[in-house]
């Protein structure tokens, strides 16, 4: 595994379309495992082939539901997604949304609630998730990676430091209030 660069909002490259994958091989595994590494070492939630230089149809998310209270790590609670497709959305839900490609930049977005998903694993065996609250979020925020959307062209507006900061703290206490039913990620 290896440590790739996340290209930054000025990289043309995160404005295009990724493509279907529909080769399965040792390729796209070192791909995925690449950025299961660099999204550990960046601590981030979701990350997505374009945002490392490759316009391919793959992501990781991570499934924040119980992270703090079982003994699962971030890394270990991370899925692959190949050639992801919202199948379904429910519901709406406003917060702040940041992204590795855009260090310290923050905006106001609304998202679905609750979204399924489609997709493959690394080997090209198809499934589907159920993602809600902050996974739902992050799915979203992945999948419109792959077609060159940023979330500063989605977001009502950006947000300063402190108002950032404020709504991680409402979402803390929401979160502790939930017992961590916010983020579940269901996988069939």
């Amino acid at each position: 595994m290896a440590l790739r660069n996340i290209l930054r909002d000025t990289d043309k490259t995160l404005l295009k379309k990724s493509r279907v994958i529909t080769d399965f091989n040792k390729r796209l595994h070192v791909l995925l495992d690449d950025m299961r590494e660099t999204l550990a070492q960046a601590n981030g939630l979701g990350l997505a082939a374009p945002q490392v230089g490759v316009l391919r149809r793959a992501v990781l998310v991570v499934d924040i539901n119980d992270i703090d209270q079982d003994s699962q790590t971030l890394e270990e609670k991370v899925v692959e997604l190949i050639n992801p497709r919202i199948l379904a959305r429910s519901g709406t839900q406003s917060g702040s949304e940041g992204c590795l490609s855009l260090p310290g930049v923050y905006g106001l977005v609304t998202r679905p609630d609750l979204v399924k998903v489609a997709a493959q694993d690394r080997y090209g065996k198809p499934f589907e998730i159920w993602g809600k609250g902050l996974t739902a979020r992050a799915l979203c925020h992945e999948i419109d990676h792959l077609d060159g959307i940023i979330f500063t062209t989605l977001a009502e507006r950006l947000l300063t430091e402190e108002e950032v900061d404020a709504m991680n703290a409402a979402d803390d206490e929401e979160y502790e209030e939930d017992s961590g039913e916010g983020g579940d990620l269901i996988r069939e």
